[in-house]
């Protein structure tokens, strides 16, 4: 048994002290960047071969200080194909990040969190994309807000701002939710694509509203714990901290300080937000990739119908804007405005990839055509955000990982996204 296989073993379900601390232990005897292997032979020479591309990529991005450190898995449908880390949790001296090192996952809330929320709801017939947010939310009143529909929402449409600072005018959680929620347009509703964290938080709005529970437990019950996802949540609890990586030094909160989020407007709304404010690992992430890549099965439990990702992962108009629902896709050349960006894509994922991106240093692809995944997880913003070297290692490992893949399965590697 690999020393990987046994720390997984170990730490169960990644809640007991003594199942951290054995993992903590042996973590110190499985190597930096290692490939899975098994009876397929074409499998394990591109096992090793992104094990080498990513362990490149990495200890590149670590000499330039991109981020104290990181962890990258890749892999497909059937499971892990290479996975590494590179760095430590902090630029002091501090433990080196495992599968099982929580990250703030910044916005990537958005996508594994509150999308998964809107696409099962959807599923069940308890919202309708194509129906006005009022419908729904009878409360979210202002001029032109009648007009806005879910759909909107879901792809960054609706007219809202990109964010207001609130949190500079208020600290208390009621009042900050309040202000946000009754955020005035600044444009017509479908005008054009403005990446809203405000937009997000309205649709948490949603989500409770037509769930019945907060989006937290919402999520808990009916996405990360069906996948034996034990290692994401909001909020980590005190005797997780020790394995949380540090973000960026915020002297209004008293410097680093692990586990809680980064994004202040997700702070002071106490932690849970729809836009950010979720913990996770490679660990666990992993998990819910490939459950994407399997048409929204794993082991015995059933997230979405394929029908549901299908639909919610597709362009909505490749040639104005990159948002799928809730998820982003890759620029296409044919696109008005190609400074969208989609640094997790690289140049060489098909048309049929989506991901997301997260302000600390996180992201995830994932390519149904080549079937793919590759999540990356790091701290760039420790200890400030002013470092933005990240998009490009994002960039360099999409193209070393999708190239290898091309190439290993006799492909044609070319910028055109066939």
């Amino acid at each position: 048994m690999t020393a990987s296989r046994l720390l997984r073993r170990v730490i169960g379900r990644a809640g007991t002290l003594a199942g951290i601390v054995a993992a903590a232990m042996l973590s110190a005897c499985a190597s930096t960047f290692h490939a899975r292997t098994g009876p397929d032979d074409g499998r394990n020479q591109l096992a090793a071969e992104l094990r080498d591309s990513v362990a490149k990529v990495l200890k590149a991005a670590r000499k330039d200080k991109a981020f104290p450190g990181a962890y990258v898995v890749v892999g497909d449908s059937r499971g892990v194909l290479a996975e590494g880390s590179v760095g430590r949790l902090d630029w002091r001296r501090s433990p080196r990040p495992t599968e099982h090192t929580l990250w703030d996952l910044a916005s990537l809330t958005k996508v594994i969190g509150t999308t998964s929320a809107m696409a099962q709801l959807a599923e069940r017939g308890l919202i309708d994309v194509d129906s006005g947010v009022q419908k729904y939310l009878p409360d979210w009143t202002g001029p032109g807000q009648e007009a806005v529909t879910v759909r909107h929402l879901l792809t960054h449409r609706s007219g809202l701002p990109s964010f207001k600072p609130y949190d500079t005018l208020t600290h208390n959680a009621d009042s900050l939710a309040q202000l946000l929620y009754h955020t005035p347009l600044d444009r017509a509703p479908g005008e054009r694509m403005v990446y809203s964290d405000i937009g997000a938080m309205v649709m948490g709005a949603l989500v409770e509203r037509m769930s019945g529970e907060r989006l937290d437990q919402y999520l808990a019950g009916h996405v990360f714990a069906p996948l034996a996802m034990y290692e994401t949540m909001f909020r980590p609890a005190d005797f997780v901290r020790d394995r949380v990586a540090p973000t960026e030094l915020d002297t209004l909160r008293g410097g680093l300080v692990p586990g809680q989020v980064h994004d202040e407007r997700a702070y002071y709304l106490g932690g849970i937000a729809a836009h950010a404010g979720l913990f996770s690992s490679a660990f666990d992430l992993e998990r819910f990739a490939r459950m994407m890549l399997r048409g929204g099965a794993l082991d015995s439990a059933r997230i979405f119908a394929p029908e549901t990702i299908a639909r919610f992962t597709q362009f909505e108009d490749s040639m104005t804007h990159n948002r799928a629902l809730g998820w982003q896709k890759p620029i296409r050349a044919s696109m008005a405005d190609k400074a969208l960006g989609s640094p997790w894509a690289g140049r060489f994922m098909s048309d049929q990839a989506y991901g997301h991106t997260g302000f600390t240093g996180t992201s995830i692809a994932i390519d149904p055509t080549l079937d793919l995944y590759i999540i990356l997880l790091s701290n760039r913003v420790n200890p400030t955000r002013a470092n933005t070297k990240i998009s490009g290692v994002r960039n360099r490992l999409a193209d070393a990982v999708v190239t290898a893949v091309r190439r290993q399965r006799g492909l044609t590697i070319n910028v055109d996204r066939p």
